[in-house]
């Protein structure tokens, strides 16, 4: 297992002074409330029909939440998850699901959720605002396709040939761009390089969607094979998909995330409070988890998607890759790709010579625009595990960026193109 050497991104305490110099503070940033209606759920065994949270999904902080949905709330656009199935009993999910597929063959249904699992990430997507909670989706206007892959991961499933299989997320995969998913979300993986998924992944690109999954995970409840070493997963490896890998709530990228070339961004994979599949609300990922960070990485790009739906899957890929927060902006690593993903700072890009990062798929033609800084707050700090060095950086604006400058020295500020405001859908 390779670890020396490899780059983390880790969210920097200063985040909380860029934060607190938003307008309206940390709690106007994170849409943060100050009380609980019951104490936080620590597992999906504690939450119930009754388990209602008051807080803000904690990621939002890192996440450009609160910017990001003056630009778009993911509105029209269909977000397929293919997992476990989308429990259709809670509100959270009221005219948020449109017609899936059962592809375990075990009559349940899509909407049936007996894991858990693709109920959480469909909420981290697209759960709506309700009552007594905190809880609501990256991109609370698009809808969700529940495509039920897998009935549940223990080996009594698997036995049964109810649990994870590589051919059928393909198949899902297939099914969700047929019946008209812009964005689609897979949580499993395999280390094999599967042809039958690869083949799927393309056939979807070629029908305008774009494909983002899990990097994968050292725990083995969600990979098909029992692999811990790095190196790539698939469907995450195959081209034209985006592989996340999972940061912890401080930003730190897990060391139980896979690292390797199939890594395209991190995004926060620990305390994730979602919609349950009993209806309500819950705490899950006290151990971070890529599958959680995968969902965050759709709804962002279900966002991006919406504000730019004359493009293409590639297209919206760039913009996620290039505004990525990171410590060399000209390059990757195989811990955390292109950086943490930052929806609004890839919502006004102007692609164009001047922009820094990976290879554009957009026409060397676009124009150049003078550079200015983003308005949106985030801070990091990459570590090289080998000397414990660290290098802060932002993506500051005015006042922030200037007591950072104060209180920690150096400090890189990102500076990226930026598109005119229009009304968020």
């Amino acid at each position: 297992m390779r670890r020396a050497g490899a780059a983390a991104l880790v969210v920097s305490a200063l985040l909380g002074a860029a934060l607190a110099l938003a307008p309206g503070g940390v709690a106007a940033a994170t849409g943060a409330t100050a009380a609980r209606e019951v104490p936080s759920a620590l597992s999906s065994e504690e939450c119930t029909a009754s388990t209602w949270i008051s807080d803000a999904p904690s990621a939002f902080r890192m996440l450009q939440s609160e910017n990001a949905w003056t630009r778009s709330r993911g509105s029209k656009i269909v977000v397929a998850v293919v997992d476990s199935g989308v429990a259709a009993t809670g509100p959270h999910f009221t005219d948020a699901l449109v017609a899936g597929a059962d592809l375990v063959g075990d009559g349940a249904g899509a909407t049936t959720d007996l894991d858990g699992h693709g109920t959480a990430l469909a909420g981290q997507i697209a759960a709506r605002s309700v009552p007594k909670s905190g809880v609501v989706g990256l991109a609370p206007r698009a809808q969700i396709m529940p495509v039920r892959v897998y009935a549940g991961t223990s080996e009594a499933h698997v036995q049964a040939g109810i649990g994870p299989r590589a051919d059928r997320v393909a198949q899902g995969i297939r099914y969700a761009a047929d019946h008209g998913a812009r964005i689609i979300l897979v949580g499993i993986t395999t280390d094999a390089p599967d042809a039958a998924l690869t083949d799927a992944v393309a056939a979807a690109t070629a029908q305008g969607s774009l494909v983002i999954a899990s990097a994968g995970s050292r725990a083995h409840e969600l990979s098909i094979d029992q692999n811990e070493d790095d190196g790539a997963r698939y469907p995450a490896g195959a081209p034209g998909a985006l592989g996340v890998a999972a940061t912890d709530a401080d930003g730190v990228v897990t060391a139980a995330s896979i690292q390797g070339p199939h890594v395209s961004l991190s995004a926060p994979g620990s305390d994730i409070l979602t919609a349950s599949a009993a209806g309500a609300d819950c705490r899950f990922a006290t151990d971070p988890s890529p599958a959680f960070a995968a969902a965050y990485v759709a709804a962002a790009a279900a966002l991006v998607a919406a504000a730019h739906p004359g493009e293409s899957p590639a297209q919206w890929a760039y913009r996620l890759e290039a505004t990525a927060v990171r410590a060399d902006p000209d390059s990757r690593d195989d811990a955390s790709g292109w950086g943490l993903v930052q929806p609004y700072d890839a919502m006004i890009l102007v692609p164009g010579a001047g922009v820094r990062g990976p290879d554009s798929p957009f026409p060397s033609e676009a124009s150049v625009a003078p550079v200015s800084p983003s308005a949106s707050p985030a801070v990091v700090e990459h570590r090289d595990p080998a000397n414990g060095t660290a290098l802060v950086l932002g993506v500051l604006g005015g006042v922030a960026a200037a007591v950072v400058l104060g209180v920690a020295g150096t400090v890189g500020v990102f500076r990226r193109r930026r598109a005119e405001p229009t009304a968020p859908e």
